[in-house]
């Protein structure tokens, strides 16, 4: 609750965030009504007096289906606002981040250490596997210009990447909406076979919302979503409730017409069949709702893209036992899903975010808590992010603004872009009508459906975690500063001939060796000495053109030195 807010007079950064905050609370719910009565599900159960009905896909669906990737986005709602200060802990700013947090701050015996840079709390250590397997990186500074410190508005605008939206008043279609309304356009008649997406939580969030529909199968919580995985029936007709109120008669009736008009609820049961959890998860809310993912996507039901979430994060007081209670169950049951995907060797193929409607201040409050901030971390999981490492430059907790806020370092639409472009294989002109004409700037994040060259972006990481390299078989052993300047990156000269270009500061043994998604060396495309300079090596002309079709990662090994990008063989 936020009822009470504690200041200190003796600093400007504590206190209440913004007017209305207990207010927007209570009419949080609004735009929810109706879906809270449990009717709404998947679009629009009617056009016109016309029932619809979920049908194959028509032609231009087809045809986009196959031109699209077969990964998959799960969305992470950390809903509350996460503070990423007690996240990702930066090392090198650790006094001034104590300093200003002498009764919540986490002792340094209690950070694990991931680089030299930055760590995670020691409750977080489930997510060291992740770390140590390649599977785990997080984006500093997360935010966008003027940033709102509204629950309402930050959600709206986290969904809809409309930064002109205030109070109730902004655009009400969502950048995942956008995105499958330009895939399916003849959804309220010819909607897919399987749901586009799946929502667990419907609570005053756009990000599915079209202009015309949701695109998403929304459930209120996870019990129904299980129910429905279970017996194949969207709606309890028989135990529905307000029997004994004058619209009982009428839920009744369109619960009874989403139940026999609309296929998804038994798709998501035959899947749930086809799928097994092959580990245990823990027994709470949030556990249970990427145990019930990891089932659907086992059993292959086709849908791209998930939201869940997971309550809690408005920790403006009794902050360090709420968010390690809270961080402590989201590692854990990260660790467990991306373990029981792996059964089945589907972890390549999903993707996994966290975001937040912002953060929360540097300094603490006078409840052991933190309010309402700006910047914070976005974390990503998934062996597709070939290899751990911290993104981007971290806000400087020595230069606040007046009330104590981290300002952004990275605006949230340069991911949402990147997730899009490069994960989902949108084409950039598409991407950017989805985020409203926004000039994204694609980030570096371990996968490159499209083969643009990332600018670059500081990075703090491990090692890549792709097999070792034998030592070079001339035993050279070259200037190590000298090859920390090497330069590679694909590119693409025609349509199927992607070649690596690579810059040599000085002579070396040059072993280049590819690899496919699932870490399986494939073939050599270059062993050799290479003098000082550049050259354009031809990975089709090298493997004597015996690849498919795909997505590979290529890895140059230079002495100790090893660097590796992904690249679309076509």
């Amino acid at each position: 609750m936020c009822d009470t807010h504690h200041t200190h007079d003796t600093t400007p950064h504590k206190g209440l965030e913004h007017d209305g905050h207990d207010l927007e609370h209570k009419t949080w719910s609004r735009r929810s009504f109706i879906q809270a009565l449990g009717i709404a599900g998947s679009g629009s159960m009617f056009l016109g007096s016309n029932l619809v009905s979920a049908s194959a896909p028509s032609p231009l669906t087809s045809a986009i289906a196959d031109a699209d990737t077969d990964n998959i986005l799960i969305l992470i709602r950390l809903s509350g606002g996460n503070d990423g200060l007690s996240t990702v802990i930066p090392i090198q700013q650790y006094d001034t981040y104590a300093n200003a947090r002498p009764n919540i701050y986490i002792p340094e015996s209690k950070v694990l250490k991931l680089t030299d840079d930055f760590g995670v709390p020691t409750y977080m250590n489930s997510l060291e596997p992740l770390w140590g397997e390649g599977q785990f990186k997080a984006v500093h500074g997360v935010g966008y210009e003027g940033q709102s410190l509204s629950h309402f508005t930050g959600s709206d605008i986290f969904a809809n990447t409309d930064l002109t939206t205030t109070g109730f008043s902004g655009l009400n279609t969502g950048w995942m909406g956008r995105h499958f309304e330009e895939c399916f356009p003849d959804y309220l008649i010819n909607p897919p076979e399987a749901p586009a997406a799946i929502q667990i939580g419907n609570l005053a969030n756009l990000v599915f919302q079209g202009e015309e529909t949701n695109y998403a199968f929304v459930t209120n919580n996870i019990d129904q979503l299980e129910e429905i995985a279970q017996t194949g029936f969207f709606y309890d007709i028989e135990n529905a409730p307000f029997d004994n109120c004058m619209y009982g008669d009428q839920l009744k009736f369109l619960r009874g017409v989403a139940n026999t008009t609309y296929e998804y609820a038994g798709k998501i049961h035959e899947a749930y069949e086809r799928g097994q959890n092959q580990v245990e998860y823990q027994d709470n809310g949030f556990a249970r709702q990427l145990a019930l993912l990891a089932r659907l996507i086992k059993g292959n039901l086709g849908t791209k893209v998930y939201m869940i979430s997971m309550g809690g994060f408005d920790t403006h007081g009794n902050q360090p036992l709420a968010h390690e209670r809270l961080m402590t169950n989201l590692s854990i049951a990260i660790n467990n899903f991306y373990e029981d995907v792996a059964f089945t060797q589907q972890d390549e193929k999903v993707l996994s975010m966290t975001f937040s409607e912002f953060g929360r201040r540097i300094f603490e409050n006078g409840s052991n808590g933190t309010d309402h901030g700006k910047a914070a971390p976005t974390l990503f999981f998934g062996s597709g992010l070939n290899g751990s490492a911290f993104i981007g430059d971290h806000p400087s907790l020595e230069s606040p603004n007046g009330r104590g806020n981290l300002e952004h370092t990275m605006d949230f639409r340069n991911l949402y872009g990147t997730v899009l472009a490069e994960w989902l294989c949108v084409p950039r002109e598409a991407v950017e009508r989805h985020l409203l004409g926004y000039t994204y700037q694609a980030i570096d994040l371990g996968f490159n459906c499209s083969g643009e060259v990332f600018d670059d972006i500081a990075m703090d990481s491990d090692p890549p975690t792709l097999p070792d390299t034998p030592p070079s078989p001339d035993g050279m052993d070259p200037d190590p500063d000298a090859l920390a300047t090497i330069i590679h990156r694909p590119y693409y000269p025609t349509e199927r001939t992607p070649h690596i270009y690579l810059e040599m500061p000085v002579a070396a043994h040059v072993d280049i060796q590819l690899y496919n998604i699932l870490g399986q060396n494939v073939g050599t495309v270059f062993n050799e000495m290479m003098l000082e300079g550049s050259a354009e090596i031809n990975i089709r002309e090298r493997m004597r053109d015996s690849l498919s079709t795909g997505k590979y990662i290529y890895r140059i090994s230079v002495g100790d030195e090893k660097m590796s990008k992904s690249v679309m063989i076509m």
